[in-house]
């Protein structure tokens, strides 16, 4: 098996590597390769990568390259992981959007947008170099955000892809540990659009324990998604904590204009990172990878392209396409939710209905998402303009004027009609 990663310098590989390592006997890679256009980073990354192959006494052949064509070529899995103008990219959608009173966040709101911009064009691209030089049957697993949005891309054009967020296995650990109870035996009910999600049931062995969990955790469920204990209390279930964004956003844009951005943090983790990664005796994952987020990415790619590669037929949540599940959005919007995962795709498990409340916020971003599907691959201002004027978080024409020159102005060089 070749599996390729795209972004393969980033300094959240190693967690990829940690995961491929401990579960080998479930994914067996023959050769691993990691694609980035950074050399200096893939020099290091590539590095550490090899050592824990070989202090795990994995078999595969880990190749570094910055030639997307040699990585991809005969790849059996495509796993994408882009961040398109890195860190500095990220702190601008963090802080341009305050100029107008809206939130600053890499995946949601105007900074999201921007992102997906930046990255959609830049995905096909490579997505088209899978489908000329992969395997015939090679999947994509598309990890970079807005997942909603490109994997709804992907999947527009044609190709074979899941979009994969580690929001969902993240709840899954937490409520297995609250539970006493092995995280495989609890299955959600996961429901909404990339990184605007509920959850609404568990259930342990097909018993459903969500009631108890949530009357016995409700303070710690609340202060962990950081929203009251009344919300959580009212809806009756658990928002991810990207609901945070809608539901207390005046709060939150009071919290970013006094504190410094997520992307200066990340910046300092990456920092530390790589000099550890340097470092020729460094042959595990450092502590500070953990301060990196993303946790259980690793287990949760693992997991899905061992179900894809081998027919095991479990459940897990994935970004695939609606057809249905959610009967108020088209069929081929990307909706995040339980599905079985087997040789020839994934599958959406039922849905029961959302509650106005929630489907509402669901259709409204939905709409949102496929006006900024639409000026990412087709580009122009008028594009960018509507598709702000849509989304909840914005609303308001003179903003949403603001914001598209701010936008624009912010990301000219990664835009190729802005140029």
């Amino acid at each position: 098996m070749k599996l390729t990663v795209i972004g393969g310098g980033s300094t959240y590989t190693p967690e990829l590597i940690d995961g491929f390592s401990r579960l080998r006997e479930l994914l067996p890679i023959e050769e691993l390769w990691l694609v980035d256009p950074d050399e200096h980073r893939l020099e290091l990354v590539s590095g550490v990568s090899r050592r824990m192959f070989a202090r795990a006494g994995h078999p595969g052949k880990i190749v570094a390259s910055s030639d997307v064509v040699a990585g991809v070529s005969d790849a059996d899995v495509v796993l994408l992981q882009l961040r398109i103008g890195g860190q500095a990219a990220r702190k601008g959608d963090e802080t341009w959007p305050h100029a107008c009173g809206c939130i600053g966040q890499e995946t949601t709101g105007p900074g999201g947008f921007a992102k997906a911009l930046r990255t959609v064009p830049v995905v096909l691209e490579y997505a088209e170099l899978v489908r000329r030089h992969a395997k015939k049957d090679a999947w994509i697993i598309d990890f970079t955000n807005p997942v909603g949005i490109v994997t709804r891309a992907l999947l527009s054009a044609g190709h074979r892809a899941i979009g994969l967020c580690n929001v969902a296995i993240g709840f899954q650990r937490r409520f297995a540990g609250m539970l006493d109870v092995d995280w495989k035996r609890v299955q959600l009910d996961h429901v909404g659009l990339n990184h605007l999600t509920w959850v609404r049931g568990a259930s342990v062995d097909g018993k459903d324990r969500f009631s108890e969990l949530f009357e016995a955790h409700l303070a710690e469920l609340a202060s962990e998604v950081e929203l009251p204990e009344g919300l959580l209390r009212l809806l009756g279930n658990v928002p991810s904590y990207y609901l945070r964004y809608y539901y207390a956003h005046d709060e939150v844009l009071r919290e970013q204009l006094g504190s410094p951005t997520r992307a200066e943090e990340v910046m300092a983790i990456e920092h530390a990172l790589l000099e550890k990664y340097a470092d020729p005796s460094v042959d595990t994952k450092p502590e500070e990878l953990e301060k990196r987020g993303g946790a259980y990415y690793s287990e949760a790619a693992v997991d899905l392209i061992a179900s894809l590669r081998s027919n095991r037929g479990d459940v897990q949540v994935v970004n695939l396409l609606n057809n249905g599940r959610l009967p108020f959005l088209p069929d081929d919007h990307v909706i995040e939710v339980p599905a079985t995962v087997d040789a020839t795709g994934v599958h959406a498990l039922p849905v029961d209905p959302l509650p106005d409340d929630m489907a509402g916020l669901v259709e409204h971003v939905a709409g949102y998402e496929r006006l900024a599907l639409d000026a990412a691959v087709h580009g122009g201002r008028d594009r960018v303009l509507r598709a702000l004027l849509a989304h909840p978080l914005v609303g308001q024409y003179d903003r949403a004027e603001k914001l598209t020159d701010l936008l624009i102005a912010e990301n000219a060089q990664h835009l190729a009609w802005a140029e």
